[in-house]
């Protein structure tokens, strides 16, 4: 399917619609870029963008791996984890940014990317296997999935998508939402 305004303003209504979790995606979208910003949050709100990355998937991600990522995140140092986010949000570019939250146990360049969405959604999107599935379908990527994405594999689609945002005059949040429901 071609990628045009029209089809992104559908899909992204599907998915507020239509998705289960996008009540809840929304306000954590509202309220934890500025929780992360002041470093006014707890253990639970960085261990739920963790455990979002996975659970959206809704029971297609296997459980036991699914968990044991959870578990590790969990038993990570908190004060390594609020460290890690406040260089992420202090850094000033992806690399950077990426660089800092993928030092933490559990967190991978596509769960980074969960926290940099959560971090600032204006500037970035999360990357998983779905997502750039649906935007290779649509031609906008060339490549399969890399399994697992680099940081210069991120910083690609990150850059396709900031594009897209851009040609469709939409946010990336709302970009999210559309190829989340074209990868169905």
């Amino acid at each position: 399917m071609e990628l045009t305004r029209s089809v992104v303003e559908t899909k992204a209504r599907e998915y507020r619609e239509q998705e289960p979790l996008y009540t809840v995606e929304q306000e954590t979208i509202e309220t934890l870029p500025a929780a992360f910003e002041t470093g006014e949050y707890g253990r639970r709100d960085a261990a739920w963008v963790v455990r979002w990355y996975y659970r959206r998937f809704l029971g297609d991600y296997p459980h036991d791996e699914r968990r044991g990522v959870e578990e590790e995140f969990w038993e990570t140092d908190f004060d390594a984890v609020r460290h890690a986010i406040a260089d992420a949000v202090d850094a000033t570019e992806a690399t950077a940014r990426l660089d800092h939250l993928t030092d933490l146990e559990a967190v991978d360049v596509p769960v980074a990317s969960a926290f940099l969405m959560f971090i600032d959604p204006n500037e970035y999107v999360v990357l998983g296997p779905r997502e750039w599935s649906a935007l290779r379908t649509a031609g906008e990527l060339s490549r399969p999935y890399p399994d697992p994405p680099s940081i210069s594999d991120y910083e690609a689609y990150l850059e396709r998508c900031r594009s897209l945002a851009d040609r469709f005059e939409c946010d990336l949040w709302t970009l999210y939402r559309a190829i989340w429901r074209l990868s169905e």
